[in-house]
């Protein structure tokens, strides 16, 4: 498989790939952010992957999500994704859990533990608010969430901030109200993906897949960055 990532290593270093062959990654929720954030990864050469999402594919992920096609409808999103991955790179070890995340899922939070990078692509206030607060007190864990990706036309605005800092963005405003309403707070800065575009009117949550992507490959890219700064060490 050397030769497969021969490019990504040209670039990264030989010691940057030895790092994402030994990390492991799981990303929550993968629609139209994590799916692409899943693939990025494991074609730079990540091969340990968990991929968390309790939904099925309908037709209308067929616009911006990566495993949702016709042939695919009706079958469980993580298990369309693992077979796509799998066909990537054969050796990569991926796992599939075709739940949703719950605060009171214990299984979901003991298997965290067994990562160094958490990616938060949820929708759900309240679970996502959860989510982030307990991968917060995971010592050593990194965590990078995805913002609001609906709504928006332009790829070109999608940037990154810290949770507690971004301006302009509504589901990073209802996330840090939910947090002061319940009175808990994170124990590390979180770093985010969001953009800002001033979100568009839509009597549905439209989206686009020019965006959404761009979120999904924008937290591969802030994982793989991270990977790469800890090569060098």
């Amino acid at each position: 498989m050397d030769d497969f990532f021969s490019r990504s290593e040209a670039l990264l270093g030989a010691e940057a790939m030895k790092t994402l062959r030994t990390k492991r990654v799981i990303i929550f929720g993968v629609g139209g952010v994590g799916s692409w954030c899943a693939e990025a990864l494991v074609r730079t050469g990540l091969t340990h992957l968990t991929i968390v999402d309790g939904d099925t594919v309908q037709p209308s992920n067929i616009n911006r999500q990566l495993p949702a096609t016709r042939a695919t409808l009706g079958m469980p999103k993580v298990e369309a994704l693992k077979e796509r991955l799998l066909s990537i790179n054969p050796d990569a070890e991926i796992e599939a859990v075709a739940e949703f995340y719950h605060d009171d899922d214990e299984n979901l939070k003991s298997k965290i533990l067994h990562h160094q990078y958490l990616i938060d692509a949820i929708d759900s206030v309240d679970d996502k608010v959860h989510l982030i607060l307990y991968a917060s007190r995971v010592r050593g864990m990194k965590v990078f969430s995805s913002m609001g990706a609906a709504l928006r036309f332009d790829p070109t605005q999608v940037t990154t901030g810290e949770l507690m800092t971004i301006q302009g963005d509504a589901l990073a405003k209802a996330v840090r109200a939910r947090m002061k309403k319940i009175g808990l707070h994170l124990n590390k800065k979180i770093r985010c993906v969001y953009s800002t575009e001033q979100a568009q009117r839509c009597e549905t949550r439209g989206s686009l897949m020019q965006v959404t992507a761009t979120f999904g490959l924008t937290l591969a890219s802030l994982v793989i960055r991270d990977l790469t700064s800890q090569a060098k060490l």
